[in-house]
């Protein structure tokens, strides 16, 4: 009996560590560029928003999944998504692989990703928009919903990253 309640204390306090450990990582970062110095290998050359806005010609592809393309997207972006990226989706709308390509999502580290395997398809000219849709709505960019009409929702991921989204209005 001793050593089976000495064994759960064991199991709860291990419990409480990852617990922590996790919160520690979810919360721990106060900012996008925490955020990304953190999970990003800046494989994918950043773009910042400013430089993105005047970029032309650009094709934009958007990296988070439908429903929060849906909630809002920049004006003419592809969803290519993430969990499914479409990868023959992209091959048949962009043949040129010299195409400039701006990738992006809520704050950047999917679309790094998703650019990652942009560069591995051949893409030469692929950018990762730092800061993501976040930075462009917080940096007065304009953003559409599904009807292409414009918007301030802002499908934020989850309730623990709406705090890098500083205009807008915030949905999950």
């Amino acid at each position: 009996m001793f050593s089976s309640i000495l064994d759960k204390n064991v199991i709860m306090r291990h419990f409480f560590l990852i617990l922590l450990l996790f919160s520690t990582i979810i919360y721990g970062q106060n900012s996008i560029p925490e955020v990304l110095k953190k999970y990003n290998s800046e494989r994918v050359s950043y773009i910042n928003v400013k430089q993105a806005s005047i970029k032309s010609p650009v094709v934009f592809l958007d990296a988070r999944e439908l429903i929060e393309y849906n909630t809002s997207h920049i004006k003419g972006a592809i969803h290519v998504g993430y969990n499914k990226f479409n990868q023959k989706l992209v091959l048949e709308k962009i043949k040129d692989k010299n195409t400039t390509i701006i990738v992006y999502c809520s704050i950047g580290v999917r679309s790094e990703k998703i650019g990652e395997k942009l560069l591995k398809l051949g893409y030469s000219n692929v950018f990762n928009l730092y800061g993501g849709i976040f930075e462009w709505k917080n940096n007065g960019y304009k953003v559409f919903n599904h009807l292409e009409q414009e918007t301030e929702y802002i499908h934020t991921y989850s309730k623990e990253w709406s705090k890098y989204l500083k205009k807008g209005i915030q949905t999950y």
